[in-house]
């Protein structure tokens, strides 16, 4: 009897974790947004996975307007410009101003990985806090550009700007008419300035760089937000 004790013991804890296994498949199929195998949608709230899926679409053109088209969002896409490093393939425009505000200059087009954090920035973060604060929507956000070849300020790497993989935001137009602006606001100690410190910490872990005027004289008039690939998926908030 003592002999079979050891088998017993073993073909139990073999159950449980297959138990545990099967569980836990059933929770991710049930929660998509925490599940890194699971193909990435607009309509899903933020997960643990989120982040790691807009990194993967920044680097799969297809699989990202394959998005877009599954939430029937419209959008044009802008013809690729540049080369090597300096090469943007996922260069778009929105259509309709369902999923982001009116981007003023209209023109700018940053790729679709950072449009698409956009959108769940959009949803989750800036029209929260706009309601919160305000009891109004952002109507249009106020943009620096997006497509500029070339390297971070006194640094030798090359900018995520070189690929349209980046969006600098300046200011934020409310329904009233109301702007609030990064250069004016932010450490004025009001509503304006509560509201954009409360974007900023809330955009960190959905894009892989945040930085605001707290990073440095560069970033005086405006966040900077992007969607980087970083080994082991590290983040940036500043």
């Amino acid at each position: 009897m003592n002999s079979i004790r050891p088998y017993l013991t073993w073909f139990v804890a073999a159950l449980l974790l297959a138990v545990v296994a099967v569980g836990a498949m059933q929770w991710l199929g049930d929660h998509p947004q925490h599940n890194p195998t699971a193909r990435f949608e607009l309509a899903h709230p933020q997960g643990w996975a989120t982040h790691r899926k807009l990194v993967v679409l920044a680097g799969d053109d297809a699989a990202c307007f394959a998005a877009f088209e599954r939430a029937r969002a419209g959008y044009e896409r802008r013809p690729v410009v540049g080369q090597g490093v300096c090469r943007a393939s996922q260069r778009m425009v929105l259509t309709g101003n369902r999923l982001v505000p009116t981007m003023r200059p209209a023109h700018v087009a940053p790729g679709c990985a950072v449009t698409a954090a956009m959108a769940l920035w959009t949803r989750d973060v800036v029209q929260p806090l706009a309601q919160r604060h305000f009891g109004q929507k952002v109507v249009e956000l106020e943009n620096l550009g997006s497509y500029n070849c070339r390297k971070i300020a006194g640094k030798q790497a090359q900018s995520q700007h070189s690929t349209a993989n980046a969006i600098d935001i300046s200011a934020f137009v409310l329904a009233d008419g109301t702007r609030i602006t990064l250069v004016g606001d932010w450490n004025d100690g009001d509503a304006r300035s509560e509201f954009l410190h409360e974007v900023r910490d809330a955009s960190c872990g959905l894009f892989s760089t945040v930085l605001s005027p707290d990073y440095n004289s560069a970033h005086a008039d405006h966040f900077h937000l992007d969607m980087a690939a970083r080994t082991a998926g590290w983040t940036v908030c500043r």
